[in-house]
């Protein structure tokens, strides 16, 4: 049971990672679209702009990330998902093409009208996007895609539960963004950008907050079993815990508490995610479990495998990257010389910890594959993710560390 629910959890964590990373990407672009014009307008596109170029792509990961877990691990329900929601799912593919070549090509820009129009391209992406993911969700949420696959190729999508769904994707990217931004401004010293940003967090937090709770009544008006589901038991306790960190989040950013309040608006928006599941839980597709559809016993344990072992080198590879973007270390590695930036971590403590990290991955991999109980195959997964976890210690470069004690 537990092997055949996991990949899904990795699912859902990649999926809240994207929303949380991807979706502040998503929502620079919409605030490039509604700076206006004037010199304050394009001081507004260069920081949103500024702040995401080191980690807009590394942000894409977790969603080539989700769908190649989902599909291996889910075949059948993968295949429903495309076949009847092809049409958004295709829109938010074109929407993410456009926006990677706008932003690529916006550098090679020869006047302020190629710029503009790029610009614009890219805005107007990063707004198409996340609604059209956000319809594929509420599709799904509503029962609209039957395990067969043969749902309404538009019904499913345009609905009032979808549309509320993407809505509110949009408005959280927003809101995500301009905390995000807030903070990188202060990091930079930048008091002007700082107090605009902060006043568009404040704005976006309380019309997200407004649309999500509007949104309850769209649901139950829309007929489906989600609404009574997301007011009560567990689901009920993660909508509480996003609004209490929605609430908390505009109280730190009214104070200027920029830093905390990224972790707070990131809790918000994942809790959403979080109630929708547990909303759900076990149901993947209508009258379908996620123990139904689940693929054979060797390809989940090859898939829990290789998440945790690529975890042990995707993880310590993101947190350098959003050090280094967050503290402003990218400028600082460009001037000083190379061993003030980085180090080594002592050979005793690295040396143990990659042993440590090869043993858990042998009685990982062994509890999975050579034992059939299920007692074991739970060892085996606390094993496996022992082994992320040592060897993310056993590899990660001093440098975080460095940044962490200063």
């Amino acid at each position: 049971m537990l092997l055949q629910a996991l990949p899904l959890v990795f699912v859902l964590t990649g999926v809240a990672l994207y929303t949380v990373l991807a979706g502040a990407d998503f929502g620079a672009g919409f605030w490039q679209l509604t700076a206006g014009s004037g010199e304050h307008a394009e001081m507004v596109r260069e920081h949103a702009h500024e702040s995401m170029a080191p980690v807009w792509e590394a942000n894409h990961v977790w969603l080539i990330f989700v769908l190649t877990v989902f599909w291996t691990a889910y075949p059948g329900p993968f295949e429903a998902i495309f076949t009847t929601l092809a049409v958004p799912l295709f829109i938010a593919l074109i929407g993410i093409l456009f926006r990677g070549a706008a932003y690529a090509l916006r550098a090679g820009a020869s006047s302020l009208r190629e710029s503009s129009a790029i610009d614009t391209i890219f805005s107007l992406s990063s707004i198409v996007t996340p609604f059209a993911l956000g319809a594929v969700i509420g599709g799904i949420a509503s029962d609209r895609v039957p395990p067969s696959g043969t749902g309404h190729m538009w019904s499913s999508w345009l609905n009032a539960t979808s549309i509320f769904i993407g809505v509110l994707a949009v408005s959280n990217c927003a809101y995500l963004s301009a905390v995000y931004l807030a903070a990188d401004a202060v990091g930079r010293g930048e008091d002007e950008l700082e107090s605009a940003f902060r006043n568009r967090a404040l704005a976006t937090g309380v019309i997200a907050g407004a649309v999500a709770f509007g949104g309850l009544f769209i649901i139950k008006a829309d007929e489906n079993h989600l609404f009574h589901a997301l007011l009560s038991g567990e689901p009920l306790a993660a909508v509480i815990v996003s609004a209490l960190a929605g609430v908390g989040t505009l109280a730190l950013v009214w104070v200027r508490r920029f830093e905390a309040a990224r972790y707070t608006a990131a809790v918000a928006v994942a809790a959403v995610i979080l109630a929708w599941t547990l909303a759900r839980w076990p149901t993947i597709l209508p009258g379908l479990t996620i123990y139904q559809a689940a693929a054979g016993h060797d390809t989940l344990v090859w898939v829990v495998c290789a998440v945790l072992a690529g975890g042990a080198i995707l993880f310590p590879s993101l947190a350098l990257l959003f050090r280094l973007t967050v503290t402003g270390r990218f400028a600082a590695a460009e001037e000083a010389p190379p061993e003030t930036v980085a180090g080594e971590l002592p050979s005793f403590r690295t040396g143990l910890l990659a042993r440590v990290a090869v043993a858990l991955l042998v009685v990982g991999f062994g509890g999975l594959t050579v034992a059939e109980a299920g007692w074991a195959h739970t060892i085996g997964i606390v094993c496996l993710f022992g082994f992320v976890i040592t060897g993310f210690a056993a590899i990660v470069p001093q440098a975080v560390s460095e940044d962490s004690a200063a």
